[in-house]
């Protein structure tokens, strides 16, 4: 999402199917795919496996008598990293095992059957790749397909694939399970922060979830492309599932790149902007990216989720005290899409939000 034209982000140019240059095995990638703007993918990585990402349990949140404790480790946690693991979510087997198997279906269908679904001009959502603006632009090695998922009356069903047959009724179920999710965490997020839960977890009830899943062919060199370009997410944050064992998603740490190990079952809770902004920059949205491997695909399911359009996305007041001014104006939600979506090129997001 860097370094792209705003006056285009809300659409994406057509580009080549990732997943279609791997299947031809090729000895070496296409030159719009080389990142020679970024230091080497691989050597930039931390050695040191001693740094893990964080890991939550939701089911001491929600006991009372190891509540106050893994307050404190989350708390800890957003404020250090802006990332983690988070188990016994609440979210069952089966609804993830649904969406992780439907997934693969859309990817393993036959390039002209996923193209039913591309994207349209004006339009990110659909099939494709998101925010390519230009025909010189530089290019993720991976695929996707991104839907807006609730409210329902957000849904475009033109482009909700009905191939695989269960596609639908799956990711209308995982959606809702991770809405489930979202409002849970807000509430432990907001009583670790010590500021009102009630009205922050209204917002998410009634919240915008867009979910964009994406297929990281094998590359022959993984050590020039990137499967995802390094971004920090701008909602209040995404909640993503990994569809295998085979790691690629990193987080910049202290001037170095931690890859996040799947871990089953887990679902990885990334801060996003608008949490940011609401604890007054207490709380860090962390950069991150993708990276390929050479034999082997990965898949990954993300759950963007916002509070709801009216939502005013501010320093909450309760933060707000002698010494500690806010950092950050104060906008509704849909105010907030604006400011990104029409922010000055090459002008960091967050800068057009501070005071």
């Amino acid at each position: 999402m860097l370094g792209v034209e705003p006056k285009n982000l809300h659409s994406s140019i057509p580009v080549p199917s990732v997943q279609e240059l791997a299947s031809l095995q090729l000895e070496a990638v296409p030159s719009r795919y080389i990142r020679d703007d970024m230091e080497s993918i691989i050597s930039t990585v931390a050695s040191d496996n001693t740094l893990r990402v964080p890991l939550i349990d939701m089911t001491k949140l929600v006991d009372s008598e190891s509540q106050e404790t893994e307050l404190q480790k989350l708390h800890a946690a957003c404020k250090e990293w802006g990332i983690f693991q988070l188990i016994n979510h609440g979210v069952s087997d089966e609804s993830l095992r649904n969406m992780n198997k439907q997934t693969q279906e859309f990817f393993d269908l036959p390039l002209k059957e996923k193209k039913r679904w591309a994207q349209k001009p004006g339009s990110l959502e659909g099939y494709g790749q998101a925010f390519v603006t230009s025909e010189e632009q530089k290019l993720d090695w991976n695929d996707m397909i991104f839907l807006k998922a609730l409210p329902i009356e957000d849904r475009n069903l033109e482009i909700w694939p009905e191939n695989p047959p269960k596609f639908r009724e799956s990711l209308d179920r995982y959606s809702q399970d991770m809405r489930q999710i979202a409002v849970a965490l807000t509430r432990f997020m907001a009583m670790g922060l010590e500021i009102e839960t009630r009205e922050l977890c209204a917002a998410y009830e009634e919240g915008l979830y867009q979910i964009r899943m994406n297929y990281y062919p094998p590359c022959p060199q993984p050590e020039r492309v990137t499967g995802l370009t390094p971004h920090v997410d701008i909602p209040g944050f995404a909640l993503l599932l990994d569809c295998g064992d085979t790691p690629g998603l990193q987080v910049l740490k202290d001037g170095r790149w931690i890859f996040v190990e799947p871990l089953d079952g887990a679902v990885v809770v990334d801060m996003g902007r608008i949490t940011e902004i609401l604890s007054n920059g207490l709380y860090k949205a962390p950069e991150h990216r993708a990276v390929v491997n050479k034999s082997k695909e990965r898949r990954s399911i993300v759950t963007f989720c916002y509070p709801d359009l009216s939502f005013k996305v501010g320093p909450a007041m309760e933060l707000i005290k002698l010494g500690s001014p806010p950092l950050y104006k104060t906008v509704t939600v849909e105010e907030y899409l604006g400011c990104f979506f029409n922010r000055k090129p090459d002008f960091p997001f967050i800068d057009t939000m501070k005071i």
